[in-house]
């Protein structure tokens, strides 16, 4: 089973200085139908204005991963992390027992356009962690490269949740497949340009839910850039 739903399709919030997308039910957004999808709880798309931010917030027993796609991201957290998170680089927080942090667009003309992720753990309580990676294009490019996994290594940063995140940058002429567990569901969010999977064409904010699928084969890129999940049933 794989389902399409519409870019224009997911909630939308304009707070002026934020303006975000939301793949499922988040803050003033419900909707009983998009919940999440396995362990998959949030997948925002935000624009942050110029100087603006998220300020001091909590956040405990959630595996967060910041995609940045353009601009940059300037973090803080109580564990004592400052950091600046460009294009390019993959960032997870787990907040385990709680960690608070903020988030802000330090430039001063420039928008910052990033994902937030949100994955639920399998372990709870772990001590609050923080992790930063640089994931070379040429690793995305015509191929999936895994960038969260339980594992970790490589180019993957390492999440406490039962769950794989996949990136890929895709154009003309280039393909690749994915086998899947048809005991566990998968999700792709293509973040922008154009993509077919599995004969189903895909435009940017796209996203397909799949379940019982024994294999993605991905082809038809187009300027295309997309995340792929590999998650719990739950």
């Amino acid at each position: 089973m794989i389902n399409l739903r519409k870019s224009q399709d997911r909630g939308y919030a304009d707070h002026g200085w934020l303006k975000s997308f939301h793949s499922f039910s988040f803050a003033g957004y419900h909707d009983p139908q998009f919940m999440g999808w396995g362990n998959l709880r949030v997948i925002n798309e935000d624009r942050v204005a110029a100087g603006m931010g998220f300020g001091k917030h909590g956040h405990r027993n959630m595996e967060i991963i910041s995609y940045v796609l353009s601009g940059e991201l300037a973090h803080q957290d109580s564990m004592g992390n400052i950091e600046s998170i460009p294009p390019g680089d993959v960032q997870r927080m787990s907040a385990g027992s709680g960690v608070t942090h903020s988030e802000f667009n330090h430039a001063k003309d420039q928008t910052t356009h990033f994902l937030q992720i949100w994955i639920e753990p399998n372990v709870m309580e772990v001590a609050p962690s923080y992790e930063q990676k640089t994931i070379p294009e040429n690793n995305k490019q015509g191929k999936l490269c895994l960038v969260a996994s339980p594992q970790g290594g490589d180019n993957a940063v390492k999440i406490h949740a039962d769950a794989k995140m996949y990136a890929g940058l895709f154009n003309a002429g280039e393909s690749t497949t994915l086998t899947l567990d048809p005991s566990r569901k998968g999700y792709i969010h293509l973040i922008k340009g154009e993509l077919v999977v599995n004969d189903i064409t895909l435009q940017g904010g796209d996203a397909l839910f799949i379940e019982g699928e024994n294999e993605l084969v991905i082809k038809g890129g187009n300027n295309a850039e997309v995340l792929i999940f590999d998650l719990s049933p739950q």
